[in-house]
């Protein structure tokens, strides 16, 4: 009996001292604040891990059994081109970061070996500096005037997206007897602006050169935000709308060069550039055997 009253006093006691001395929480510890930012929304990815590269299976020169080189030109005013000038995404922009920071090669359009010089020359030859292929593409702006006269040095012209509304590519339509295909392969790409009324490139990119920078580059698709689309994937898939300027031929001459200077109007160009489009997809079917 004694036992269990010294239990009961104690349980008093202890009730007494924890009603005098209640447990405060410790309001010294701070919540800790995750520091990483929100997520804005599930597709906000803007580089495309480059594994997403589809390589082109290697040809041999040897199993070519025929071979077309074709020229074309993409226009960005064409609904379906447009999404290479998107606001964030600007295949001029992903070009001349890259050139500026010398990770992809440049060649000049113009022929100036044995006293040559071809505005229309896309063979790889000449290759340029950084420097050089900047100043083609955004000019040179005079240097400005300090206080005491002296003119300065000429910096690199203002940057207009704008300017660049059209892309030449140079492309070769291959049958590989191997793998019996007959696919078109991209060679050169070329960016282009107005000199002097008439649209010139301002050099020659290596495409094969390009396609890592541009797999890593997502492409603005607006039918689908989460859409992992690359600008690497708009050329190779042929997502893009184009026509035909000039084929191999004898003379070596454009579709303009051969009908002379022609109203930029004039059906023929279209015509012709169809015409040309058809003897490849006429080729393509001959190619089958019922």
């Amino acid at each position: 009996m004694k036992n269990i009253l010294s239990l009961v006093v104690l349980l008093l006691l202890g009730a007494c001292a924890f009603a005098q001395n209640p447990v405060t929480p410790d309001t010294t510890k701070k919540a800790k604040i995750k520091k990483t930012p929100p997520k804005d929304g599930f597709s906000v990815r803007v580089d495309i891990d480059s594994g997403v590269m589809v390589k082109y299976p290697d040809i041999r020169e040897e199993d070519v059994f025929y071979s077309k080189r074709i020229w074309r030109e993409i226009d960005l005013r064409d609904t379906i081109n447009s999404v290479l000038k998107a606001e964030n995404a600007k295949l001029i922009d992903v070009l001349l970061e890259a050139i500026g920071n010398e990770e992809l090669r440049t060649f000049s359009n113009k022929d100036t070996t044995a006293g040559r010089v071809l505005e229309d020359n896309d063979s790889f030859k000449i290759e340029l500096t950084a420097k050089q292929a900047l100043e083609s593409a955004r000019g040179i702006r005079e240097g400005e005037a300090d206080s005491t006269g002296k003119i300065g040095e000429p910096t690199l012209g203002k940057l207009r997206s704008d300017d660049f509304q059209k892309y030449r590519i140079k492309e070769d339509w291959v049958l590989d007897s191997k793998r019996s295909v007959f696919e078109p392969r991209i060679i050169g790409i070329a960016p282009m602006k107005q000199v002097e009324g008439n649209w010139q490139p301002v050099f020659w990119i290596y495409y094969e050169d390009a396609r890592e920078i541009l797999s890593k580059k997502k492409l603005v698709n607006p039918s689908n935000d989460a859409s992992t689309l690359t600008f690497d994937d708009f050329f190779v898939r042929r997502l893009f709308a184009s026509y035909i300027i000039k084929e191999t031929n004898p003379a070596n001459k454009s579709i303009i060069d051969i009908l002379g200077q022609v109203d930029p109007k004039d059906p023929r160009k279209l015509y012709e550039s169809e015409r040309i489009k058809k003897s490849i997809s006429d080729f393509e079917q001959s190619l089958w055997e019922y």
